[in-house]
């Protein structure tokens, strides 16, 4: 599947209480990083930021980079999963949430996935 496609699909996976809050945000696809390490990045400024009395705004930006998805996944059901983890992380810093509460939604995400499927959390 193409991967901009892919992207699209994430986003449309995102649960309606969450989408119809998303205003003023691009998502963009790039082949690469700016720095290693990241498969996604959020600029602009988070709705917990925000005031009413705020003037336009350019639109924040979120980036999903190709390349190192392509090479960390291990397979097309694989490549959707992460593609759509990204979009998840990168959205929750738009909503506010700061790199450490990110992180413990996606363990909490993971292990509700796992319950979901009746198996075990990685390492238990």
């Amino acid at each position: 599947m193409e991967f901009e496609f892919l992207v699209e699909r994430a986003i449309r996976s995102i649960p309606a209480v969450y989408r119809k809050r998303i205003r003023n945000v691009v998502f963009a696809v790039e082949s690469e990083p700016p720095e290693p390490g990241l498969l996604g990045l959020y600029q602009g400024r988070p709705l917990t930021e925000r005031s009413v009395f705020d003037q336009f705004a350019m639109p924040d930006r979120i980036t999903v980079y190709q390349g190192p998805h392509e090479r960390m996944a291990r397979g097309p059901e694989h490549l959707e999963r992460i593609i759509r983890d990204t979009v998840w992380h990168e959205v929750a810093h738009y909503f506010g949430m700061n790199e450490a509460q990110v992180r413990r939604a996606e363990v909490r995400r993971a292990i509700r996935r796992v319950h979901r499927r009746g198996g075990n959390p990685p390492g238990i």
